[in-house]
Order: C-alpha cells, then sequence, then structure tokens
C-alpha cells in the first residue's frame, strides 16, 4: 500500500511537472559566434509553439523532420503494393504557410538527401505536428531568430489571458497567448423567441450557458491566466456569470471557485472573435492586464496613435522616417510587426533586423507586434514600423526636401555636363567631315 502510494505521488508530480514546463523544447543548439551560421533541434509542445516555429522558417533554410509516406512496390509479376512507411526527410524550404484555423504549419520543398523510397531533388511538402522533434539549419541566425528562440523556449512563457466573447446562442473561448490568440471552442445554440406561456426560450438559454460553462471549465487553466474577460451586448455577460457562480457553488468546481475574482466583465458588439479588438482597446480592461504582453502591446500602439494627432513631431511611421530619425538617436520606442522579419528578401529582412539592434544600443524599447493579435494588425495598416521619438524632429522633413532637390540639382548638373560634351563632339565631327 506505502508503495501504491508513493507511486501515485510520483505520477501526479511528473504531471504536474509536465504542465508547468508545457513550452518548446530546444534540444540541441550548435551556432557558430563567428558567422551566426548553425543548427538547432526543437519539439513544438502548444499551437503558440507552431507559430514560433513559422517565424522561425524562411526560404532557403534546411528542414529535417519525420514524415509519412506511400511507398509503391513492383513485384516480377507486374502487381504493385502500397504501404505508408515513417522517414526521415530533409528538404530545402521554398514555401512556408501557416493555417491560423487548424494551426499547422506547412512547408514545401526538394529533398537534400536520398533514401530508399524518395529520390534526391523530389519534391515535398512536409507538415510540422506538435510533440514531433524537426532541425533547421540556416546560413546565419540573426538576433530576431535568437529572440524567437528564447521567448518560445521561457519556462514563464505562459497563456495570460482568457476570453469568452458571447451574444445569445453564439459564444468564442479564446485564449491569448503572448503570441497568438488561438480559438478553443466555439458554441452555437439556436434561441427560441420569448413567447407568453412558453418555457423553450428559458430552457435553450439554459442549455447554451451550460455548454459555454463545460467549453470554459475544459479549455481555461485558471492557475495559468491573469485575467479571463467576459464581453457581450446587453446583459449576457452578466447572467452567464450568475449562472457560473451558482453552479460553481452548487457543483463544488474549486477551479472557478477558487479564481473568481479574475472575471471581468466588460462590453462587446457581438459574439464574434473580431469583437475582442474593441474589449482590448478598453482603458479599464487594460489597467485589470497591465502586466500582460498584449496589455503593453496595446497601451504602446495606443500612445503612437494619440500622438499622431497630438503631437506628430515625435510620431513617425515608415523605414524612411523611423531609420532617420534612429540615426539621430532619437527613438524611444520602436513598434514594428513580426511579419517584416518574414520578408524572403534577405536584403529587407536584415535592415530591419539591424534597425532592432540599433534601438536597442541607443537605449530604446523594441516591441514585436504579432500579426495574429488585432494590436498588429492595426500596426500593419501603418507601414508595419513606427516610432515614438523622444524628443520632436520637426526638420526632419524639411531635411528630406533639401536632400531631394540636391539630387535633383546634380542629376541636372550632370545631364547638362552631358549635352555640353555630345555638342562639342558633334562639331568636330562635322569640322572632320567638311575637311578642317
Amino acid at each position: 500500500n506505502v508503495a501504491q502510494v508513493y507511486c501515485i505521488i510520483i505520477f501526479l508530480k511528473k504531471k504536474g511537472d509536465s504542465k508547468r514546463h508545457n513550452i518548446m523544447k530546444l534540444l540541441k543548439r550548435q551556432i557558430s559566434a563567428k558567422d551566426g551560421s548553425g543548427t538547432i533541434l526543437v519539439r513544438p509542445e502548444t499551437p503558440e509553439d507552431l507559430w514560433h516555429s513559422y517565424n522561425l522558417l524562411q526560404k532557403g533554410d534546411l528542414v529535417r523532420c519525420t514524415t509519412l509516406r506511400k511507398v509503391v512496390k513492383e513485384s516480377n509479376t507486374g502487381s504493385t503494393t502500397s504501404s505508408k512507411k515513417r522517414m526521415q526527410l530533409t528538404i530545402e524550404l521554398e514555401k512556408v504557410d501557416f493555417d491560423p484555423h487548424v494551426l499547422q504549419v506547412r512547408l514545401s520543398g526538394r529533398t537534400q538527401s536520398e533514401s530508399d523510397f524518395v529520390r534526391m531533388g523530389s519534391y515535398h511538402t512536409l507538415t510540422l505536428e506538435l510533440t514531433q522533434n524537426f532541425s533547421i539549419e540556416k546560413r546565419c541566425w540573426d538576433q530576431i531568430y535568437l529572440d524567437t528562440i528564447e521567448e518560445a523556449c521561457n519556462p514563464e512563457r505562459q497563456a495570460e489571458v482568457a476570453a469568452i466573447v458571447m451574444s445569445p446562442g453564439l459564444a468564442h473561448v479564446c485564449v491569448v497567448a503572448g503570441s497568438l490568440t488561438v480559438t478553443k471552442a466555439r458554441i452555437e445554440k439556436t434561441i427560441p423567441k420569448k413567447r407568453t406561456g412558453s418555457s423553450n426560450h428559458t430552457k435553450a438559454i439554459q442549455k447554451f450557458y451550460e455548454s459555454v460553462y463545460q467549453a470554459l471549465l475544459r479549455h481555461v487553466d485558471f492557475t495559468k491566466i491573469q485575467v479571463c474577460l467576459l464581453a457581450s451586448p446587453g446583459y449576457v455577460k452578466d447572467d452567464f456569470f450568475k449562472y457560473c457562480m451558482t453552479e460553481c457553488v452548487r457543483r463544488d468546481d474549486r477551479s472557478l471557485l477558487e479564481h473568481k475574482s479574475k472575471f471581468v466583465l466588460c462590453k462587446a458588439s457581438s459574439g464574434h472573435k473580431h469583437a475582442l479588438e474593441e474589449v482590448f482597446t478598453d482603458p479599464a480592461i487594460l489597467d485589470r492586464m497591465t502586466e500582460t504582453k498584449v496589455a503593453k502591446e496595446v497601451a504602446v500602439l495606443q500612445k503612437f496613435m494619440r500622438m499622431i494627432e497630438t503631437d506628430p513631431e515625435r510620431a513617425y511611421y515608415g523605414y524612411l522616417h523611423v531609420s532617420k530619425a534612429n540615426e539621430q538617436q532619437a527613438v524611444d520606442s520602436l513598434l514594428v510587426t513580426d511579419e517584416l522579419f518574414r520578408n524572403s528578401d534577405v536584403v529587407t529582412r536584415k535592415k530591419y533586423v539591424e534597425l532592432v539592434e540599433s534601438v536597442r544600443e541607443s537605449g530604446g524599447s523594441v516591441y514585436v507586434f504579432s500579426s495574429m493579435h488585432i494590436s498588429g494588425k492595426q500596426l500593419q495598416q501603418v507601414s508595419g514600423v513606427a516610432a515614438i521619438l523622444r524628443y520632436p524632429l520637426p526638420d526632419l522633413e524639411e531635411l528630406e526636401e533639401l536632400a531631394e532637390q540636391h539630387e535633383d540639382d546634380v542629376d541636372s548638373y550632370v545631364s547638362s555636363d552631358d549635352d555640353e560634351e555630345k555638342a562639342e563632339q558633334r562639331i568636330q565631327e562635322d569640322m572632320q567631315d567638311m575637311g578642317f
């Protein structure tokens, strides 16, 4: 009996440890300090890990992972048999896609390793899966890639916010992590209209609330989140919160009872996922989420948007303007979307990496926004890169105009010199033809 109890305790401890450390595993890292080339071996554990993997991959990388392939064999008599075999393939990436609905990363490219079943140089598509090891080999791991690895493998990284956006008959249960908003459940029920003498409406509402309640218990770990948002138009959120509190007391659901202070009720225009945009712009909600990554990004983006109207000489956007301000070490906060670092053009990506490193060296703060968050999509509408300056630079545009005017003057001067040389050459040719 003592041995059985001891085994149960060990099992529960391991189970708890696995939950606490449910992050991407960095199994091997071999990166040269000289030129930044090298290989890493990782294992994604959560959907957010797949998003980080997507951000690590770029055209030209070598990726090796396990995959299933259909192998056809032909016998001496001409008959064929097919079977699926698990094998290791290495491909050179030509295309990388992330599907946010099914949370999959699909890779396409030509094989760079030969096997008994796959010929060298053949075209294949691989799918990265959870708990499946894969390796990435790059010619250069720049600082943005290294930051992404550190964030993905940080033991303190976890889901920060849970959100339920709902309206009568429709609800979305979402988990907002550092870089990804994941829809854990979508509940949709038909709610009949209220009719005198009929209880169908009340019964349908109760069934709808029960479905959302079960989804909340199943998909939200209250020990890991800081806030659980309940958002809806009208009084739907209030009625559902009352239902939750009543049921958790009746059923003795400790996970809700012990964390009921984490619930925050707020207004939303609908029960669709895009209604989260309104929720995250509410100052009262941001006050409750001050320590989360999402709240910090939303706050600095709102500060930038306000500055465009109130203090435009300290709010710059677009690569040209931001880089000019950085040359004068005027950038206090740099806002940039991760989509810019996924550019297939190495030169374009490199200039944004250098901009980030330069701002950090001059003491500025850098905020890399996820394009899978609402704030990242808003930043993308203003070129994807913006800056809040330490001090105003009212003369920057005048300097640019003077520089452009100077270039035009130089071009016109050069063209006029060319015209004079051509005219002299024609005169000499004419004089030679006439015998002079």
